[in-house]
């Protein structure tokens, strides 16, 4: 069984696929909007110390989301 973290605890360089959000409506429609949904494959590319925004790559796409946001994004570890 494989483990489910936040976006924020996976690992720099880690790929994942994401498995839900634990945000309120407003948060997840605007994941959605960014191209982040369940389902997708994401890899996160790092992070800032503490709590900073998190990199993270869709395809060809890399963004940034702010801590908050991505600690509500739940994840699976690709193994």
């Amino acid at each position: 069984m494989k483990k489910e973290v936040s976006l924020v605890n996976l690992a720099d360089g880690e790929s994942a696929t994401v498995i839900a959000f634990e945000a309120c409506h407003g948060g997840s429609s605007r994941l959605e909007a960014m191209g982040i949904r369940i389902g997708k494959k994401i890899k996160k590319l790092g992070g800032m110390f503490l709590r900073g925004p998190i990199t993270i790559e869709i395809g060809q796409t890399r963004l940034g989301i702010g801590h908050g946001l991505a600690a509500k994004v739940i994840v699976e570890p690709d193994q």
